[in-house]
């Protein structure tokens, strides 16, 4: 299969890897939904920075909890029968707040590899945790369909366990494959950390965008060194998630600049290394703030 292409319509479009600080409102109205007002700062803080593709922010729970909350067969973080669809978009809402603020605007599911290795397995329904594996991937690729049918432009999949040798490479790829198949959309993969060991399978991945750390594993970038994308895009992680520090735009400048280097822009994507959610509100957008301040300067050479 072959992987829908991503058009971004801009050069070097800016975007999130998905989490943003939530910052919960106060009164009688947080009573039927506490964490309104937290999608509704996330997605103005994105949209005031300057970002060009925004989530809804991810800010109502962990990136795990957010889909096993609402998944049947799982209690807490016990598998306690087969895994299936929630009977209701579980982030559809807030995406389509989001969609009503700017219409660029990526769906995110946190990936089933990554779900299944953060529970615990509590019923003969499942010999291993591979089945578990693809059973979430029907899941979440029937919320993958809802997000596109709300009118997202991607949808990017979570795997941040892929880098750390713990999960089943042939299993992770053939569950992205299933949401793949299901999405008609542009797939973006996120994958953190290292990735030497598993370039290779990720590249073979029927997806549209892979999305790297760069800014804190700048050694991400060698290994693609003489390596064919098959037409992928790649999103560079250019400011660091995990540095509370906020960098100037002429590092960040220097690291789009490397980027480009070795990818060219118009294959290019730039966003931060992984979400921001343990970041100061304030913090968090001066980080996107910044970087999109670089990418104008950048995209200035260029026009």
């Amino acid at each position: 299969m072959s992987a829908q292409r991503f058009d971004p319509g801009i050069l070097l479009p800016t975007t999130v890897v998905g989490s943003f600080p939530a910052v919960k409102g106060s009164g009688l109205g947080t009573l039927l939904d506490p964490y309104k007002h937290a999608v509704r700062f996330a997605v103005a803080e994105q949209i005031r920075a300057g970002v060009d593709i925004i989530s809804d922010g991810q800010v109502r729970e962990g990136m795990v909890k957010a889909f096993t909350g609402k998944l049947p067969g799982i209690r807490d973080d016990t598998v306690i029968s087969h895994v299936g669809a929630a009977s209701g978009g579980i982030t559809v809402s807030d995406t389509q707040y989001a969609l009503t603020q700017t219409k660029r605007v990526k769906g995110i599911l946190t990936g089933p590899s990554s779900i299944a290795h953060a529970l615990r397995i509590a019923t003969p329904g499942y010999r291993n945790r591979n089945e578990l594996i693809l059973d979430l991937a029907r899941a979440l690729a029937f919320e993958g369909r809802a997000l596109a049918d709300a009118g997202v432009s991607m949808i990017q999949i979570d795997e941040p366990i892929l880098s750390t040798g713990v999960a089943d490479l042939n299993t992770a790829a053939e569950a992205i494959m299933i949401i793949a198949e299901t999405v008609p959309l542009p797939v973006c993969l996120h994958v953190c950390g290292p990735l030497e060991a598993i370039i290779d399978p990720l590249l073979r991945l029927p997806i549209a965008i892979l999305d790297i750390e760069a800014a804190t594993q700048p050694e991400n970038l060698e290994i693609f060194s003489g390596r064919d994308l098959h037409g992928k895009m790649v999103g560079c992680g250019c400011i660091a998630s995990s540095d509370h520090e906020v960098e100037s735009v002429d590092l960040i400048k220097k690291r789009i600049e490397t980027c480009i280097d070795l990818f060219s822009p118009e294959t290019i994507l730039i966003d931060p290394d992984c979400g921001l959610r343990m970041h100061t509100p304030e913090g968090a957008f001066a980080k996107l703030s910044r970087m999109c301040e670089a990418v104008r300067l950048v995209r200035g050479e260029y026009q």
